[in-house]
């Protein structure tokens, strides 16, 4: 760090100043016993409680009294900094809002001599400090911060007003990035339930949740009945790469240039608007795409299997990331690491559909629909 940041707040001109961590942070000893009862409704946090670089706070805390604790933990209270001191890499802190116990695999900090705890706080997540904590934490076996070595670090530091600005600013940050992320949750147990209540569940023949005026029985269909399985093209010369990693979700998130002369054996499915790319390894991961960009230069892995639908294409893919379709396709996978099914047996699944092509659009239009505002939350967060 230098003397002074290259953003700053209006008004804010003075130098920052060099201080050490052990003179300007208490790291808490405070130790409580769990076993009096006496911290029963308290959540226990820990460092595996704690999303990785966010400071949000996931949903699988317990209380003390759940977790059935019998040894001391360490107490932590409201505006307090919690930090993951085993593998420091894994950027697991949080800045507390709530009472609280931790394990011993966290330290609970608080500033002091001019040090505020939200500057504080957003201390821990600079790249400085980062690449400092990674560095002394590497010895055999499990890497750790110590204290000598966090007391040994320093970092620059401006006057409180203006720590309180940066700290503000940050912490504002955060709370949008848990407000997106609480919402793209929330869409996620949606499109669950929708997933599960739009198609019929094993040996039923209607969903149970329709829209008005369809009532006619849903029919049994083989895939390769009601999509062309891996149609053949004849590859461009330059084109967009789409690997198993490339897609997320039902969001394609990276692509790479390659030449028709250099591109890797896999690069063989080139896709038409409308095609849905069904990830035949590991498809538990439900990693599936369905493409409907005006290019035609982009060009699949041979890791998806590629349909061309004859019926509506968005009702396609939304049935493919049911569970009970997934589940039948693990049944027929191969492999326990790298579970993997090839695209005949795979075409030989069934799918349960409307005869009415329009209630096959009603319901792709609302599980993609879903699907967009997973995705419009996620890129905000």
């Amino acid at each position: 760090m230098g003397n002074t940041p290259n953003i700053r707040f209006k008004g804010f001109t003075d130098d920052w100043e060099q201080r050490k961590w052990i003179d300007t942070v208490d790291i808490s000893t405070e130790m409580v016993d769990p076993t009096t009862g006496e911290y029963d409704d308290m959540p226990h946090i820990a460092p595996g409680n704690i999303e990785p670089f966010t400071g949000r706070i996931l949903d699988n805390v317990k209380t003390v009294k759940e977790e059935q604790l019998i040894s001391g933990k360490f107490r932590f209270r409201p505006n307090d900094v919690v930090y993951g001191k085993i593998n420091p890499q894994l950027g697991k802190y949080f800045y507390a809002s709530i009472d609280g116990l931790t394990s011993a695999d966290a330290y609970v900090f608080n500033g002091k001599n001019g040090i505020t705890q939200k500057f504080l706080y957003s201390v821990l997540q600079t790249k400085d400090f980062f690449k400092y904590s990674i560095s002394v934490s590497k010895r055999s076996g499990m890497p750790k911060i110590n204290r000598d070595e966090l007391n040994a670090y320093s970092f620059c530091v401006p006057k409180e007003e203006e720590q309180e600005k940066i700290g503000d600013f940050l912490l504002g940050i955060d709370n949008l990035i848990t407000l997106h992320q609480r919402k793209c949750d929330e869409t996620k147990k949606l499109k669950k339930f929708m997933l599960q209540k739009m198609f019929p569940k094993k040996d039923a023949n209607k969903p149970e949740i329709r829209f008005a005026g369809f009532t006619d029985d849903w029919e049994q269909r083989k895939l390769n009945e009601v999509a062309e399985f891996n149609p053949k093209s004849e590859l461009p010369d330059e084109f967009e790469y789409v690997d198993l990693e490339s897609v997320v979700g039902t969001e394609m998130i990276s692509h790479r240039t390659e030449t028709k002369d250099s591109a890797p054996s896999r690069a063989q499915r080139l896709a038409q608007p409308g095609d849905v790319f069904f990830q035949t390894v590991r498809p538990y991961q439900k990693n599936n795409y369905l493409f409907s960009k005006l290019d035609n230069n982009y060009v699949f892995s041979t890791g998806y299997a590629q349909m061309r639908p004859n019926i509506d294409t968005a009702f396609l893919m939304s049935f493919l990331q049911t569970d009970s379709f997934v589940k039948i396709v693990l049944d027929n996978c191969t492999g326990t690491s790298y579970p993997a099914i090839n695209s005949n047996d795979l075409s030989n699944l069934e799918i349960s559909l409307p005869k009415s092509f329009e209630e096959q659009k009603k319901v792709g239009k609302t599980i993609i629909s879903i699907d967009n505002l997973i995705t419009l939350h996620q890129r905000k967060c």
